[in-house]
């Protein structure tokens, strides 16, 4: 059952910060993160907003919205202080996400996560109320360039959902600069269950270690199967080498 988080009506969303400023005191679930690719867009506001349920607003950089098409590979996934979960704990996702608030709450709001295990993809929409799809996904590093695909299997639409993306590690860059800590340095997920209440779950990691990244190829389907426009213009392209997780129990945001 998830606990209340009461924010102040009116309240000021909370500042960015590169280190977690309410660390996870008694995590509900342990991971590692690897191989990180971000893969970053400007977008209109409005259209982002009109995709968002009520009490959750787009968060915005310099007036726009920013969506992101985030590969990485799941390790070590399991309950704290216990081996990670057999069989489940390790593989590949690719997430389409944008930056919101909540309340006084900042964090992120997912629009699809797309793995190749079907247990998971189960347990996460019935636990996190979260968009889970499984199907057949890789997410590799070969020397410094890292391949990523997805073909969605479940649940099935009418129209393609997959991606193929390769971007080619680069330099160390500063987690602190400001748009890096907007599309980085979010301490949650917001969720809504199926009445429609808001939820919110605290995600507690190190300072993300980061570098620029070259997108050498996209063809990607995920964003536009979200109800997103085709993305425009030159995407900023991030990759770290991962960090370790802390996911707390999610809790209903209340007015």
């Amino acid at each position: 059952m998830s606990s209340v988080l009461r924010d102040p009506a009116g309240g000021a969303p909370a500042a960015l910060s590169v280190t977690c400023p309410e660390p996870v005191v008694r995590p509900v679930m342990v991971q590692r993160w690897n191989d990180v690719v971000f893969v970053n867009w400007r977008f209109e506001p409005a259209a982002v907003q009109r995709l968002l349920p009520t009490g959750v607003e787009v968060d915005t950089f310099d007036g726009d919205a920013w969506v992101s098409l985030v590969p990485f590979h799941m390790d070590g996934l399991g309950l704290p202080g216990l081996a990670p979960l057999p069989r489940v704990g390790s593989f590949p996702e690719v997430n389409v996400r944008t930056y919101v608030r909540a309340g006084r709450r900042r964090g992120v709001w997912f629009f699809s996560l797309d793995v190749d295990r079907l247990l998971p993809a189960l347990t996460a929409r019935a636990a996190y109320s979260l968009p889970y799809c499984s199907g057949d996904a890789h997410h590799g590093r070969a020397g410094d360039v890292l391949t990523s695909s997805v073909d969605r299997r479940w649940p099935r639409s009418s129209s393609p959902s997959s991606t193929r993306i390769a971007v080619r590690t680069g330099a160390p860059i500063d987690p602190a600069e400001p748009l890096t800590a907007f599309l980085t340095a979010r301490w949650g997920l917001v969720s809504a269950a199926r009445s429609g209440r808001l939820r919110y779950a605290p995600v507690d990691h190190g300072p993300w270690p980061l570098h620029a990244a070259e997108l050498l190829h996209l063809d990607d389907e995920l964003v536009t199967e979200a109800g997103l426009p085709t993305p425009t213009g030159d995407p900023v392209v991030m990759w770290s080498p991962g960090v370790d997780v802390r996911v707390g129990l999610p809790r209903r945001l209340e007015d």
